[in-house]
């Protein structure tokens, strides 16, 4: 029977959803907790042929990502509002940073040693909502969290990252 795995024949199960790093102008962004799904969707284009108009045919058409929302615990770390703030600044429009506003983000998926299993680029990412606080309550027993919605122009798995080795060592800490 396949397992699916080649490297590590014994493994049958998935890999957990907890192991995970995000990282942007090449280092890793500390502290984030927590980010939605990767999602790409394609608009479905219904059209009829003239000999046959009581069946639909049905072809691709556009395609769009879903924005990602990353978040983490309130540090002193500025990188989710450095970032918010070269698309919209306090001072206003003049201030926009129209050659940096864009980044391109490296996601990966690692198993629970700490080898990366699968690696996805996000390109052309820039943030349309930033939440600096959330509701403050002080009966509440939570970590303050912030967090950033961040658009994309497109994602794909790299190919070059295969399955790792489970046996080998552990990867030094970055």
């Amino acid at each position: 029977m396949a397992k699916g795995f080649v490297v590590n024949a014994h493994r049958v199960d998935p890999y957990k959803n907890y192991k995970f790093r995000i990282i942007w102008d090449e280092r890793p962004v500390m502290g984030v907790s927590k980010v939605s799904a990767l999602k790409r969707s394609t608009e479905v284009v219904a059209h009829r042929d003239g000999g046959d108009n009581s069946t639909d045919r049905k072809s691709p058409g556009r395609h769009s990502y879903e924005a990602i929302t990353l978040e983490r615990g309130v540090t002193h770390d500025l990188e989710f509002e450095k970032w918010a703030n070269l698309v919209h600044a306090f001072a206003g429009d003049p201030m926009m940073d129209l050659v940096g506003y864009k980044k391109d983000i490296t996601l990966e998926v690692m198993n629970e040693r700490g080898h990366v299993a699968k690696r996805y680029f996000l390109y052309r990412c820039w943030i349309s909502e930033f939440t600096a606080l959330p509701e403050l309550d002080s009966n509440a027993n939570a970590i303050a969290i912030e967090s950033v919605k961040v658009e994309m122009e497109g994602f794909e798995r790299d190919v070059d990252t295969k399955e790792p080795d489970e046996a080998s060592a552990v990867p030094a800490a970055e």
